[in-house]
């Protein structure tokens, strides 16, 4: 099987291409994997999580990313490595990419492996050298640090099984919010294709969980669970459908994380948006994932942020001061009477934040200067909150003048934002974007 990739370039021209090739897949995320290792091997995985930005405890820790191959049989058209497109291509063989990750881990420079691919022959050949290279990691190499894989849509669900054995968390990209812009642009997938191996994951992690309760030595199957990714922009799908799309892939697949990737125009193409002029929508990424926080940490549902008649999140203000904006029935909140739960739907109180409010005002009454000392935003908060009955400001309760006066807070938005001039966020940034 080896012998069918080509070998002419150096390691390093194929390291090179293939790593450009990947930065496109967003969808990497904290391990939340706590197994250690057994001090045989190399490595090891921690609770707080691998990924290109900051993990919970606050390091800044890194993955090498790289695809096994930029040849692809598909030809969708948002994709730079679409099969249509005269670009350098290069595939590493299951080897090379152990040795990669083995020196990257020697020198410090890494602490686990993201391998996507594009799909070389067929989903089951690319799936296969997925597997392979993976075994020989695991069991040649003797490498126990985190390992995030691709799930290749098409494939022999044998195969995903066995490749979810030796990997921490798998995902299957969605990559367009519904079927119909699926159809469009890549018509050589299919929804029911995506899906099936994002169902089997999930079905096979609960069978694996079970296994574990009653034989503790049981291996682990994708134990740092799945995730997805969207191409957001590149269609024409509403926030609202997007944000449906995402609280039912949540409900309905058990995933760990929705990401959100703006449609970047690499091709040329009549059924693209032209929008290269603007540049990617990454304010309006920005948005959504502000909204998928809420959805994950603040107990909000897809419909209570965007309806129908309001299917777009503004884009001036964060999804929370919008959602509370249109119900301002509900405030103000008194601070030291509101449960937590109430507490979380206060613009500028985080999930953190809002849980030490519970625990402080046990000791005593609670006033605006000790909300500060605790994380709360109260430039955001204090239209919305009382302390002992009273407001830190005399505030009219209107929704023009409250969001009059949000906006001159003038909310820290993603570099270029306000200007217009984007750039394409790094997978280095920190993607921390909850919403307080």
């Amino acid at each position: 099987m080896q012998d069918r990739i080509h070998k002419e370039m150096t390691l390093y021209e194929k390291l090179n291409i293939l790593s450009d090739a990947a930065k496109y897949d967003v969808s990497c995320t904290s391990s939340g994997v706590e197994r250690k290792g057994d001090g045989t091997g190399m490595g090891n995985c921690v609770k707080a999580g691998i990924c290109h930005s900051f993990s919970a405890d606050g390091r800044c820790i890194s993955l090498l990313k790289i695809l096994f191959t930029n040849e692809c049989i598909y030809d969708c058209k948002y994709c730079i490595n679409r099969s249509s497109n005269d670009v350098k291509r290069a595939s590493f063989t299951p080897e090379e990419v152990c040795t990669l990750t083995m020196e990257f881990y020697r020198r410090n420079y890494i602490e686990g492996l993201f391998l996507s691919s594009g799909i070389l022959k067929s989903p089951n050949y690319t799936m296969e050298l997925l597997y392979v290279t993976l075994y020989r990691l695991r069991h040649v190499c003797n490498f126990q640090g985190y390992i995030h894989v691709k799930a290749i849509p098409g494939a022999d669900q044998r195969l995903i099984r066995l490749t979810g054995y030796l990997a921490d968390r798998m995902s299957v990209n969605l990559e367009l919010p519904t079927a119909e812009s699926l159809r469009l642009l890549a018509p050589h997938k299919s929804r029911k294709n995506i899906l099936a191996p994002m169902r089997f994951v999930q079905e096979k992690s609960k069978e694996n969980r079970q296994e574990i309760m009653l034989y503790r030595n049981a291996p682990q199957f994708v134990p740092a669970g799945q995730s997805t990714q969207m191409i957001i922009g590149a269609t024409p799908e509403t926030d609202y459908q997007i944000l449906s799309v995402t609280e039912s892939l949540y409900k309905k697949f058990d995933l760990k994380r929705v990401f959100f990737s703006a449609f970047v125009p690499v091709n040329e193409d009549k059924a693209l948006p032209a929008i290269r002029e603007q540049g990617p929508p990454l304010l309006r990424e920005h948005r959504l994932y502000q909204a998928d926080w809420l959805l994950r940490f603040y107990h909000f549902e897809a419909g209570e942020l965007l309806d129908e008649e309001n299917p777009n999140f503004n884009v001036f203000l964060d999804p929370k001061c919008c959602w509370a904006l249109r119900h301002l029935e509900m405030f103000p909140v008194e601070i030291n009477r509101a449960d937590y739960y109430t507490l979380l739907r206060v613009p500028g109180i985080g999930y953190k934040s809002a849980g030490r409010i519970v625990k402080a005002r046990r000791m005593g009454t609670l006033a605006f200067e000790d909300l500060k000392k605790m994380g709360v935003a109260l430039k955001r908060a204090l239209y919305f909150i009382t302390c002992s009955g009273r407001m830190m400001y005399p505030v009219r309760m209107d929704e023009d003048y409250i969001t009059r006066n949000l906006l001159n807070t003038k909310e820290r938005l993603p570099e270029g934002a306000d200007g217009m001039t984007f750039k394409q966020l790094s997978l280095f940034d920190d993607m921390n974007a909850g919403t307080g």
